[in-house]
């Protein structure tokens, strides 16, 4: 059973208090969206070759998989006022130095020099999820806190709205001003939105906030072990999330292939356009709902809708195909990355939380550095369609991993009474 609320999102936006750390999470949100397409187009567009422009951008993507998660961890253990700003800086010198490199032909080494740098962000879509949730959990809204999966549908709508634009935006000021202006008007939206972030202190999370709950092996919470080998629910979204970005890089992959063998090249754009904008309404429309199931099981009913869903492009074989697939499969997409946020959420203490949602991050990125790829070799000996074959299989991994991963889910994910019951007694205890 269910409950459908559409009035849940005036309680997000009576939260002033948020309003600034939303904008500038969400101005930095542009700046990894623009990372591959952007770099790529910014490299190409001045004489580099594509192979280069391909092999920075995926250095770009395996920085940020390894470097992002400890910047997190470094977030949780020493507050986010203390670390963002340097992470923040060695992000913006990194495409500021590529860009410098560029205009002055320097040698393309550097260009991966500078690329490693831009692997140090922080992840905009975890300070923003860490900071409502400290907000929401710890009292500090009263009566008037917003429902939590609202607020995660809500920053799932601001997900997609920046995933749509930016990578356009890149390439459209590239190909109009000049070839660094994408990736430049990426760095400045960035550093802007990290100095709102850290001009609203006072809703900044403080280290071991949630005290009340403690790592199960006790440690020192200095010293603590990464919430990657801690959580086996953390392990098994991680898993998940490698599956997403990998069926989802694949589609993009597929469709521009296929678009381009039928001679109609702006087809992929439409569809693209289309299931974008299916998965951001139907996000919207997912946080009015309330499900009166366990969280656990909603994770896995969700799993296998979207996994089901993406199976389908097994039967692509013409534009209409295409177009019904990936319109319709892009309605079950926002609600399991939604269920999967409120996941992680419910399995980890809320000061662990930035480093659990940019390990779930990393997972997509794998994902979309590593499903292209394979997808671009089967393409070229096959063709667009064994492609979406390979998609499917990848999007039907998602409920096969999930239910294999059952047991383990529905022991480490606590329910909203549990949750409830944990922080009225912290607050009774201070």
């Amino acid at each position: 059973m269910s409950a459908v609320n559409p009035g849940v999102y005036k309680a997000i936006l009576r939260v002033r208090e948020a309003y600034p750390f939303d904008v500038g999470c969400f101005l930095m949100r542009f700046l990894p969206y623009m990372n591959t397409i952007g770099t790529v187009t910014m490299l190409t567009l001045s004489g580099f070759s594509f192979f280069v422009a391909g092999l920075v951008s995926s250095t770009i993507a395996l920085a940020t998989f390894f470097i992002s998660p400890r910047v997190s961890k470094l977030v949780d253990t020493h507050g986010q006022s203390k670390v963002v700003p340097w992470a923040a800086l060695l992000t913006v010198a990194g495409v500021v130095g590529m860009a410098a490199a560029v205009l002055l032909h320097a040698p393309e080494w550097t260009l991966f020099a500078f690329a490693v740098l831009m692997g140090c962000s922080p992840n905009p879509p975890a300070l923003a999820r860490t900071r409502w949730t400290y907000l929401i959990r710890s009292g500090r809204l009263g009566n008037a806190a917003p429902v939590m999966r609202t607020m995660f549908s809500y920053e799932g709508v601001l997900d997609d709205i920046g995933f749509m634009f930016s990578p356009s935006l890149s390439v459209a000021l590239a190909s109009t001003v000049a070839p660094i202006a994408g990736m430049l008007f990426g760095a400045i939206a960035f550093a802007a939105g990290a100095v709102l972030l850290m001009c609203s202190r006072g809703t900044e999370p403080q280290p071991g906030w949630d005290g009340s709950f403690a790592d199960a092996a006790g440690e020192d919470f200095a010293h603590r072990k990464s919430v990657f080998r801690t959580s086996s629910v953390v392990r098994v979204l991680f898993v998940l999330m490698v599956f997403v970005g990998g069926f989802y890089g694949v589609f993009d992959t597929s469709t521009i292939s296929f678009s381009e063998e039928i001679g109609d090249t702006t087809f992929a754009s439409v569809v693209l356009m289309a299931s974008a904008v299916a998965s951001m309404l139907t996000g919207f429309v997912f946080g009015m709902i309330r499900l009166r199931m366990p969280q656990y099981r909603q994770l896995v009913l969700f799993a296998a809708i979207v996994g089901i869903a993406y199976g389908t492009m097994a039967l692509i074989d013409s534009k209409l195909s295409l177009f019904l697939v990936g319109t319709l499969a892009a309605f079950a997409y926002a609600p399991f990355l939604i269920v999967a946020n409120a996941t992680c959420e419910r399995s980890v203490p809320g000061d662990r939380l930035t480093e659990a949602i940019t390990w779930m991050n990393a997972g997509i990125t794998c994902g979309m550095a590593f499903g292209p790829t394979v997808s671009g070799t089967i393409i070229d000996n096959f063709g667009p369609e064994l492609s979406f074959d390979f998609g499917a299989l990848l999007a039907l991994a998602i409920p096969v991993t999930a239910l294999l991963c059952f047991r383990i889910i529905k022991r480490n994910v606590r329910d909203e009474s549990e949750l409830t019951i944990a922080y009225s007694s912290k607050d009774e205890a201070c």
